[in-house]
C-alpha cells in the first residue's frame, strides 16, 4: 500500500468511529463539509422533486420565445444565507411568489432525507423568508448543552431542542407553566435543572413538595420558604397572597401617574419599578399538585378548596407582582375537582415528559397545540428527559434536558446559600437548617527535632 493510501483508510476509519461514538465531534470534523457540498449539488434537483418550485414568470418565457433560446425551468428559492452551527446548517431561503411557509414545513421530511440531515425544521422569519434548520445527528441522545448561554434575569437554559437550540424557560415573557410527566419521566430533573439555574440568580425560591420534601429538601438552603405538606401549603399560600398584595400597594403608590410624566414612565408592575424600589421575584415551585387536590374528609375538602383558590389568584394576578408559578404533576385534569381546569388555563407555559395515556397529553396540550398530544405519546421509556414544550400560539418542539442528580443540584444550591432572600411574609416558612459545617483543616505533619 502506498502512504495515500494508508493515510485515506486512516481517515475513513477515524470518521467511522467518530459517527458512532462521537456524533459531535463527526459532525464538527467531517459532517458539515459534506452537508455544504450535499446542499450545493443537490439544492435545485431536491427543491424541485420536492415540490418547492414554481413555473418561469411570463416575461422570462417570453423573452426566450423572442430571443429564440430554450425555455426555462422551473426556479427554485433563492439562497439567501448558509450557516453552519454545532449541530447543522441553517438555510435562510427567500420563497418565490406564490409560495408559503407552510409548504417547507409540510415537506420537511423529504428535504432530510433528500439532504441525508437527522432532521429537518421549517419557521418564517419575515414575510418571504422561511428558514430551515437542518440537523445533522440525534441531538437529543447525548444531551450537550453549549458552553456559552444567553442566560439573563428570570430567563434560564432548561434543556436542549430537537434542532440543535438551547430551550429557556422565560418567566417575564411566559409567568406560569404546567409540567406534567409519568413517574421516571424525568419531571423531577427538569425541576432541578430550574431550581440549579435560578439559584444563581437574585430571586427567591418557595416550594411546596407534599412528599414530606424529598424531592425539594436537600435544596433548601437556596429556598426562602418551604413546605412538605397540605396544611403548611395552604398557610404558606395565603402568607404569598399577603405578599401580593402588599407589592400592588407599592406599585400604587410608586406609579408616578401625572401630566408631565410620559406613559412609559408608568409603572404597572414590579419591573417598571426603580431598581432599589423593585421587590425580589418570588418563583413557586409545586412539586406534585395532585397532593394539593385529593381530599378524604369535609376539613380536607375546605383546605383543598382553600389552596386551588389562593392558587387560582396568584396565577391570575401574580405576574405584575413578580410572583410566578411552576406546577409539576403525573396528571391535571378535571377529576381533580372544581377550579383545576380554571388553574389550568392560567399556565401558559406547558411541558409534558412521557405520559402513561393519551388523556393525560390532552390535559396538557388539547388547548393549545393538539398536533404536540402525539408527539408526546410517543416518547419512548428508554429516553427519560425527552419532552414536548408548546406554548399558547400552537408552536411546539422535541426537548431533552441535561442528566442533573439531586447531589450536583445541591452543591449549586449550597454555593449559592448566600442569595437566598428574606422575606418577612415568609418567615415563619423559612427551613430550618443546620449551619454549614466547614471541613476540618489537614493537619501539617509534625516537624522532626535534630537530635542532641
Amino acid at each position: 500500500m502506498t502512504r495515500f493510501t494508508v493515510a485515506l483508510l486512516l481517515v475513513v476509519a477515524t470518521a467511522l468511529v467518530l459517527r458512532w461514538r462521537r456524533p459531535a465531534w463527526y459532525w464538527l470534523t467531517f459532517g458539515v463539509s459534506l452537508a455544504l457540498l450535499r446542499v450545493a449539488v443537490r439544492y435545485s434537483s431536491v427543491m424541485d422533486a420536492c415540490g418547492l418550485t414554481v413555473p418561469p414568470s411570463r416575461w422570462r418565457l417570453a423573452l426566450a420565445r423572442a430571443a429564440n433560446r430554450p425555455m426555462p425551468g422551473p426556479r427554485a428559492p433563492r439562497v439567501l444565507r448558509v450557516r453552519p452551527t454545532r449541530t447543522g446548517l441553517v438555510l435562510r431561503l427567500k420563497m418565490r411568489p406564490g409560495q408559503d411557509a407552510f409548504d417547507f414545513a409540510a415537506a420537511s421530511d423529504r428535504l432530510r432525507h433528500s439532504f441525508a440531515m437527522y432532521a429537518v425544521t421549517a419557521r418564517e422569519i419575515r414575510s418571504g423568508v422561511v428558514e430551515l434548520r437542518m440537523t445533522g445527528y440525534d441531538v437529543l441522545k447525548r444531551v450537550q448543552m453549549p458552553a456559552k448561554v444567553d442566560a439573563t434575569p428570570m430567563r434560564v437554559p432548561v434543556a436542549l431542542r430537537d434542532d440543535g437550540e438551547v430551550h429557556y424557560r422565560d418567566y417575564r415573557k411566559v409567568p406560569h407553566a404546567l409540567n406534567i410527566g409519568a413517574t421516571q419521566s424525568g419531571k423531577s430533573v427538569y425541576q432541578r435543572r430550574l431550581v440549579t439555574e435560578l439559584a444563581k440568580q437574585h430571586v427567591a425560591l418557595v416550594g411546596i413538595d407534599c412528599k414530606q420534601g424529598v424531592e425539594l429538601s436537600p435544596l433548601a438552603r437556596r429556598f426562602s420558604a418551604l413546605a412538605d405538606n397540605p396544611d403548611t401549603a395552604a398557610d404558606l399560600l395565603d402568607a404569598l397572597a399577603d405578599r401580593m398584595t402588599d407589592v400592588y400597594q407599592l406599585i400604587r403608590r410608586e406609579q408616578r401617574v401625572s401630566a408631565d410624566i410620559p406613559d412609559a414612565e408608568i409603572a404597572a408592575d414590579i419591573w417598571d419599578l426603580p431598581e432599589h424600589l423593585r421587590p425580589v421575584p418570588v418563583v413557586l415551585l409545586i412539586d406534585e399538585v395532585a397532593e394539593l387536590a385529593l381530599y378524604a374528609t369535609k376539613e380536607e375538602e375546605k383546605r383543598r378548596d382553600r389552596i386551588i383558590t389562593t392558587l387560582v389568584s396568584l396565577a391570575q394576578l401574580g405576574r405584575a407582582a413578580g410572583i410566578y408559578v411552576e406546577v409539576c404533576g403525573q396528571r391535571f385534569g378535571s377529576e381533580l375537582g372544581k377550579g383545576i381546569t380554571m388553574l389550568r388555563a392560567q399556565l401558559t407555559g406547558r411541558t409534558a415528559h412521557r405520559v402513561n395515556d393519551e388523556t393525560s397529553a390532552n390535559m396538557a396540550f388539547g388547548d393549545i397545540a393538539p398536533d404536540a398530544v402525539l408527539a408526546a405519546i410517543q416518547i419512548p421509556t428508554e429516553t427519560p428527559g425527552v419532552a414536548v414544550a408548546a406554548d399558547s400560539a400552537g408552536g411546539w418542539v422535541r426537548t431533552r434536558t441535561p442528566l442533573t442528580s439531586l447531589r450536583h443540584a445541591a452543591n449549586v444550591c449550597n454555593r449559592h446559600a448566600d442569595l437566598t432572600p428574606e422575606l418577612p411574609e415568609l418567615a415563619a416558612f423559612r427551613p430550618a437548617l443546620p449551619p454549614v459545617i466547614p471541613p476540618k483543616p489537614l493537619h501539617a505533619p509534625a516537624q522532626l527535632t535534630e537530635a542532641a
